[in-house]
């Protein structure tokens, strides 16, 4: 099963927007958390293997300048 052109559209943004120079100098599992979140979109899970709270992972998230991005409705 392949994945959405909205999955893949949302994907590409946070690839292209993201501060890849602010990531690549985090330690490696923040930077891990933080592509997990460019490639999947999934907080929870970025902010679990983080080893961060949800509000300390959004805070990272902005940091890197990585956008939430939502093509689809609801």
């Amino acid at each position: 099963m392949g994945s959405a052109p909205e999955d893949e559209l949302e994907r590409e943004l946070r690839r292209r927007m993201a501060d890849w120079d602010f990531i690549m100098r985090q330690p490696p599992k923040l930077r891990a958390a933080l592509e997990l979140f460019v490639e999947t979109g999934d907080p929870y899970k970025a902010a679990k293997l983080a080893g961060l709270t949800l509000d300390e992972f959004e805070e990272l998230r902005a940091r890197a300048r990585i956008p939430k991005v939502v093509v689809r409705g609801p």
